[in-house]
């Protein structure tokens, strides 16, 4: 155990740590807690640990307490509560390594604090020596998970509507939940239509966290920020879903970009659902795009807009445009494909069918229609494919009864 004086600026990196052990930092102004806590530490195989008697003299030094590259970063909260909360914040924001966090007080509303900070272990004195263990052996498999390269970017598919109501929301919900079933990779739904977005109920999933609560914290957003924020659906989807209040909150493009940019970064194919929201043009959304999916129906006021919004957004350079036409019903449209055609500018290149008892069902029940058998998710199934990589065909229009 190294022990040493508060001076980050030249501390350098410990040269004695093996490749294998873990660095750890203690920081602690109280050396009572402090040696209490790097005699526990000690107990545990693998470890180096570096004592620091005060915390930074400001946050300016941060970045060289991140030069030194230790795993974990160990704080005392009690010497300066509010301090070390802001410390525990920047280190999370601009570092890789595991942040814990120890208090003789265990408040609640502290330990909530803590993690919205980024703080991955809240620990009390007289620090047992399995919960500290337990806490080595989580930092120790992060680390393996941090060194790895990070990948270039994941897939962005943004789902958006011609028209409040055109069923957006349904079809990326189905869409995410085909895409991570059939390409077997991560995939992450995100939630952007707000305030009233319904991605989780219609997965039926209840969620703690928020796309706003993202968004909020736009400075600090990071992966491990990130997957704090998500929720896992059975069939393998992660979601962040819209609030279930509803926030006076209003996002720049800065946070969507930064959203976009640590999703991308975590996840292999990242589904957007925007709803018919057209002051996120100047995001990311539509600058990265890998496909957008404008979602509309064959009436008059959907065609029209479809139109507006195809002329205005999509001309040449523009992200890759596949057009969905929802509610699919030629036989009750009273409009031809020729006719959709024209009014669009450009061929349709998904047609979804009218299936009203599979979606009334998908409601009812909050199981996703790409998890059962319809017409619809057969279509949804061919979509994801798709992205894949993979050649799809429509499916054949026999063998279905088309519902009014």
């Amino acid at each position: 155990m190294n022990s040493t004086t508060p001076s980050y600026l030249d501390a350098g990196s410990p040269d004695s740590i093996g490749s294998d052990a873990l660095s750890i930092a203690l920081i602690g102004p109280d050396e009572h807690r402090r040696r209490e806590a790097a005699t526990a530490l000690l107990l545990c195989n693998g470890v180096e640990v570096r004592e620091y008697s005060a915390y930074p003299a400001s946050l300016d030094e941060v970045p060289r307490l991140l030069e030194m590259r230790n795993d974990v970063i160990i704080i005392d909260l009690d010497g300066n509560p509010e301090f070390a909360l802001e410390l525990v914040e920047s280190i999370c924001a601009n570092g890789s390594a595991t942040v814990m966090v120890f208090s003789s007080k265990a408040d609640p509303d502290l330990l909530v604090r803590c993690m919205r900070a980024g703080a991955r272990e809240f620990l009390t004195p007289p620090f047992p020596h399995n919960t500290m263990a337990e806490a080595l052996v989580r930092a120790q498999s992060r680390r393996s998970v941090v060194r790895l390269p990070r990948k270039t970017g994941g897939r962005l598919l943004v789902f958006l509507g011609a028209k409040g109501g055109a069923g957006v929301t349904t079809i990326a919900c189905n869409f995410a939940v085909g895409l991570a079933q059939e390409s077997g990779q991560s995939t992450l739904l995100i939630d952007l239509d707000l305030p009233l977005g319904d991605a989780a109920l219609n997965l039926g999933i209840v969620t703690e966290y928020s796309t706003v609560n993202a968004l909020q914290d736009a400075s600090r957003l990071d992966a491990a920020f990130l997957n704090k924020l998500i929720t896992k659906h059975s069939s393998g989807v992660s979601v962040l879903a819209a609030p279930g209040k509803f926030p006076q909150f209003h996002a720049t493009n800065e946070a969507i970009d930064k959203l976009m940019t640590v999703a991308r970064q975590e996840f292999d194919n990242v589904v957007v659902d925007v709803g018919a929201r057209l002051d996120l043009t100047d995001s990311a959304l539509f600058r990265d795009a890998f496909t957008i999916y404008l979602v509309t129906q064959a009436g008059i006021p959907e065609l029209r807009n479809s139109n507006r919004l195809i002329s205005q957004f999509f001309n040449v350079g523009s992200p890759k445009l596949e057009i969905v036409v929802n509610r699919y019903e030629p036989r009750a449209l009273g409009v031809s494909d020729e006719t959709i055609t024209k009014a669009l500018t450009r061929p349709v290149t998904w047609k979804i069918p009218n299936d009203y008892a599979a979606v009334r069902q998908m409601q009812n029940t909050a199981t996703p229609l790409a998890l059962s058998d319809s017409p619809i998710s057969r279509l949804i199934k061919q979509m994801a494919i798709s992205i894949c990589g993979q050649r799809a065909t429509q499916p054949k229009k026999k063998g279905f009864k088309l519902f009014g």
